[in-house]
């Protein structure tokens, strides 16, 4: 978005309800005559400062109004005074607000990242053990191994992995196996 789109979103923030008193006003404007290249000649500085007939609503809708029309460079520079001068109203405007905020479309990874960690490890390690449980079993079960009297052993001790009923459902197969 460009720095003319920004202002004239900014504008009406700006003007309303005097956010701006005189001096910050003063203040951004001899900045801006002051800036290399001058954004202000000295003729337009003094029409917006010195303008006691004018009321300061009338005196800064009018800069911003010339601002918009000199270009980008010279809007890009009335932020950078406003953020020198007034940084806590800067940091206010409607514009930044928008740019602050993320893009919907947009993945944000920590967010992911905590997605798919909310299980915690407790999950994880009851998974573990039963997919253990279940490789141990696959490999009990085989007929080529015999190894029935190691495996019957192991999972005898082992309550604390898989349930009891689980355990004992598993120790009659294998005992199963071993008599046929």
């Amino acid at each position: 978005q460009s720095y003319c789109h920004r202002l004239q979103h900014d504008m009406y923030f700006l003007t309303s309800t005097s956010r701006l008193n005189e001096q910050v006003v003063d203040k951004i404007v001899l900045q801006l005559n002051r800036v290399y290249p001058q954004i202000l000649t000295n003729e337009e500085a003094e029409k917006v400062i010195w303008n006691p007939k004018a009321s300061l609503h009338t005196r800064l809708s009018d800069l911003l109004k010339h601002l918009q029309k000199k270009g980008d460079r010279h809007c890009q520079e009335f932020y950078r005074a406003l953020q020198i001068n007034a940084e806590q109203l800067f940091n206010d405007l409607p514009s930044r607000k928008i740019l602050k905020t993320p893009d919907p479309t947009e993945i944000d990874t920590g967010k992911e990242q905590y997605m798919l960690n909310d299980r915690g490890p407790v999950f994880f390690l009851a998974c573990f053990s039963v997919a253990a449980g279940l490789a141990l079993f696959w490999y009990c079960c085989n007929s080529e191994t015999q190894v029935t009297g190691r495996a019957r052993r192991i999972l005898g001790f082992s309550p604390i992995i898989i349930g009891r009923h689980v355990r004992n459902i598993c120790l009659l197969y294998l005992e199963d196996i071993s008599r046929n």
